[in-house]
């Protein structure tokens, strides 16, 4: 017996996300075939919205509410120190550890030529743009991954070689967090322990 078109039109729809499989897509798409149809036109209402109650912060590219973002609004926040990660998931990460009072930038992903992802698919520009005399430190905290670490050493190389060398600090996140790992999914403690031991890169 064939799968009736919208189950399997929803299927596929699941099946276009990552980390969804076939047999996850199904379960996925039979459950909310169960679900109250007033909660169904709840979920549709929210991804409706998402995109069109949303923006990118046009200075930190963090996905927000509003622009500037709450962080990048806040005058209690450190100005001088500038927190580069890789996704907005991650933003949210940090600011649960309490402990970082400074901005971000966030890249929208990570350089990766096998992807065909080079420093102008992601938003490096707008971070060198961001640095002035004002900017004391650059922590770089891309994933502690191939792309991440080639990420890393490109900021690095381009800061200097920009003339930043002798008045910006350029660090990069410490022990904490292992090889291959992605910030999203660490815990406060190891962010915590990985900021607080950050290097000189």
């Amino acid at each position: 017996m064939k799968t009736v078109k919208p189950l399997r039109n929803l299927i596929q729809s699941f099946e276009a996300l990552p980390g969804i499989g076939p047999k996850t897509a199904e379960r996925l798409a039979y459950y909310l075939l169960h679900v109250p149809q007033s909660d169904l036109d709840e979920f549709a209402h929210a991804l409706d919205r998402l995109k069109k109650d949303t923006v990118l912060c046009t200075r930190c590219k963090a996905v927000s509410e509003t622009d500037p973002c709450p962080v990048c609004s806040d005058s209690e926040r450190v100005i001088d120190q500038i927190l580069v990660v890789e996704q907005p998931l991650d933003v949210i990460a940090f600011e649960k550890t309490g402990k970082y009072k400074g901005l971000y930038h966030v890249l929208h992903g990570a350089i990766s030529p096998l992807d065909n992802i080079g420093p102008d698919e992601i938003y490096l520009n707008e971070l060198f743009e961001r640095i002035n005399v004002e900017t004391k430190e650059i922590i770089v905290a891309t994933n502690p991954t191939l792309e991440g670490e080639a990420t890393a050493m490109f900021i690095s190389k381009k800061i200097k070689s920009n003339g930043f060398a002798d008045t910006v600090k350029i660090s990069r996140l410490g022990v904490g967090l292992p090889n291959g790992a992605y910030l999203e999914f660490a815990d406060e403690g190891t962010l915590i322990q990985a900021f607080e031991g950050r290097k000189s890169i």
